[in-house]
């Protein structure tokens, strides 16, 4: 079992333009050719933060809609690191947490019972999971696409001291690089 990063990011390092909108990945012709199908059958927990919870509710109507978050993500527990209340999407699986990710992530591995935690983002969620010794691999799909500036894949310094890259592959007009990630000291 291992709790992932599973992200796409511009090839200037952004998951999100200034808007906090991913319209521009879905700008970018991946011809069918993605590998997350792949990735989100190890998947048996996951977690995101409020944005982008919220950017899939508006994006997908999800609220009008249920099936927009039932078919990708299916029963999957989804925790959702917020400091507001939020709507639930109706069906779905959904735990609204807030505080120290710790507990949190101990919740998600026995719910995923062996099988992967996946943390969607935001970078700085993810930042707190890697701060907590909790991260064990990113996964980046670098998209041929500037943004110039909004959200940063993470915005925390990782030395490279901790991270071994284990996978380079081109796929579509997309790199898919994986790294395993060592603990804090």
């Amino acid at each position: 079992m291992k709790t992932q990063y599973y992200t796409a990011t511009s090839f200037d390092g952004y998951i999100a333009d200034q808007d906090n909108s991913l319209d521009w990945l879905f700008e970018v012709e991946d011809r069918g050719e993605s590998p997350f199908g792949e990735f989100f059958s190890g998947v048996g927990a996951f977690a995101m933060g409020a944005t982008t919870y919220e950017w899939v509710l508006a994006h997908e109507r999800a609220l009008e809609r249920p099936s927009a978050w039932l078919e990708p993500y299916g029963d999957i527990p989804a925790w959702i690191f917020t400091h507001r209340e939020l709507p639930k999407v109706p069906g779905a699986n959904l735990h609204f947490v807030r505080g120290d990710v710790a507990p949190v992530h101990a919740a998600m591995t026995r719910a995923a019972a062996g099988r992967n935690v996946w943390l969607t983002g935001g970078g700085d969620l993810v930042g707190q999971f890697d701060d907590a010794g909790l991260l064990d691999e990113v996964i980046l799909g670098v998209a041929p696409v500037a943004l110039g500036a909004g959200a940063p894949v993470l915005p925390r310094r990782i030395p490279s001291s901790r991270l071994t890259l284990t996978s380079a592959r081109p796929l579509g007009p997309f790199a898919y690089l994986t790294y395993d990630v060592r603990s804090p000291a």
